[in-house]
């Protein structure tokens, strides 16, 4: 948090007070001050303290970078896409009124998201059944639920670590394939199979419970075979507790569910691989080096960077990473972070970001300072993949993964050595074309919505859309 900057978060504080089912004389009472300056803070007549976020962080474990950021489940960035829609056409609040509403009335924020999502479904399903293209999945529900929990688990995580340690000590020095092999084959009957592409087909994972066995592609490599086993043995586990976690969610419909299962699943199989205590001990002494990580877990690139984004633990805290993958013609396949980051819910990500150069230098880490439109800076890295399952023939069908924290924690990384952090080069990148308002731009792919297009027959502009009211 910005040091010279007053934060009303009269908002916020309030609705901590009312989760922890606390009056005001009571909560003022906890943190030593008056309830009437409890009650001015609530309404944002008084700003809150820097002595005072330490009494909150110590007497109710508040999290001071969560709590010092914009609003719950419903961010700036989430409500400002809501606000896109052609539903609001001459209508939509300005951004500091959707600024205002996401930060000081979170709970009433949460609530019109909920509202527009069902009103998005229930289009949707009118789409649908009128012969059109639905606007919503299973999978963007999925991906907003994880992102309500901030991409954390501590459950599964708690379960991965014991699981780990079991494994540890029964089979010590082994390979964790070799191990998990054998607890699947002992506790729960179940054998491994290595099969060739060919017989298959289009699964690169498949079980077959009739008789008992695990059936793996030839095309996977290490990595991607050990996380595929860590999977089976999590569900052969704790099968119980993944459907309690998701019931607790409740989806809204069968395949919502059972997406979220795999997700929980896939959760659960990375703190298995990648115990919790372990990986942040790891991650924190190495700088955050994604090829230390990797050798360290026996685990691929993407695999330990999406592990970085989990890593919110209160007594030991990571770095607050965000993730993005992405193909070459810019779809958007993973979504995730541990604290804010202004994602656009739909289209793809800035082209002047280097997520999308790093098809150009297969392998290679490439680093970038950005800005957002909201004044936040980030330092990010990105590095293209290998899709997993691929056949090894024909053109590459290469990802590319980007990842990147708040500036202000770069300099615990690695990749940040030898920049100079206090005076970068700086990137001023955008949300999705559609919401972006930055002017002139060579990268961009469409006019914002709420500006329309501004054409002169007599001068051509860098952009290939340029808009008026810039």
């Amino acid at each position: 948090m910005d040091a010279d900057r007053k934060l009303f978060l009269g908002g916020r504080l309030k609705r901590l007070r009312r989760e922890l089912g606390l009056s005001q004389t009571a909560m003022a009472a906890d943190l030593t001050v008056s309830p009437s300056y409890l009650n001015h803070i609530e309404r944002n007549q008084r700003p809150v303290s820097a002595q005072l976020l330490l009494r909150l962080a110590e007497t109710y474990d508040v999290d001071l970078r969560a709590f010092g950021q914009a609003g719950g489940v419903a961010s700036e960035a989430a409500l400002a896409e809501v606000f896109a829609d052609p539903l609001f056409a001459g209508v939509a609040p300005p951004r500091h009124e959707v600024m205002q509403l996401a930060e000081d009335q979170p709970a009433v924020a949460d609530a019109v998201l909920k509202l527009y999502r069902a009103f998005a479904e229930r289009r949707a399903r009118a789409n649908v059944e009128a012969g059109a293209a639905p606007d919503d999945s299973p999978a963007d529900w999925v991906r907003d639920y994880i992102q309500a929990r901030a991409n954390h688990f501590p459950e599964l995580d708690a379960l991965g670590e014991t699981l780990a340690e079991a494994l540890a000590a029964a089979t010590p020095g082994e390979p964790f394939e070799t191990r998990a092999r054998a607890r699947l084959s002992e506790r729960h009957g179940l054998s491994v199979r290595t099969l060739p592409a060919e017989v298959m087909v289009e699964w690169t994972r498949r079980f077959d419970p009739h008789r008992r066995r695990l059936l793996l592609s030839d095309t996977l490599g290490p990595a991607s075979r050990a996380f595929a086993v860590a999977y089976q043995l999590a569900m052969a586990e704790h099968e119980a507790e993944l459907n309690a976690l998701r019931d607790a969610a409740a989806p809204p419909d069968g395949a919502t569910g059972r997406l979220l299962k795999v997700a929980l699943c896939n959760t659960l199989a990375a703190a298995i691989l990648m115990p919790y205590g372990a990986f942040q001990a790891a991650a924190e002494a190495s700088g955050y080096d994604l090829s230390r990580l990797q050798a360290r877990f026996g685990v691929s690139f993407e695999q330990a960077a999406h592990r970085l984004t989990t890593l919110s633990r209160p007594t030991a805290r990571g770095v607050p990473f965000f993730l993005m993958r992405v193909d070459q013609a810019g779809n958007v396949s993973k979504r995730f972070a541990s604290a804010r980051f202004p994602f656009a819910r739909f289209g793809g990500a800035c082209g002047r970001w280097r997520l999308h150069s790093a098809f150009r230098t297969p392998g290679r880490v490439l680093t970038q300072i950005i800005e957002t439109p909201d004044g936040g800076r980030w330092f990010t890295l990105a590095r293209t993949i290998e899709r997993q399952g691929r056949d090894g023939y024909g053109e590459p069908d290469d990802l590319a993964i980007g990842l990147g924290c708040e500036l202000k924690h770069a300099r615990k990384l690695v990749y940040a050595r030898g920049l100079d952090l206090n005076d970068p080069e700086v990137t001023p990148i955008g949300p999705a074309c559609a919401l972006c308002h930055r002017h002139p731009c060579a990268e961009r792919a469409a006019a914002p919505f709420d500006r329309p297009l501004s054409v002169d027959d007599w001068a051509k502009s860098i952009s290939p859309f340029p808009f008026a009211g810039n």
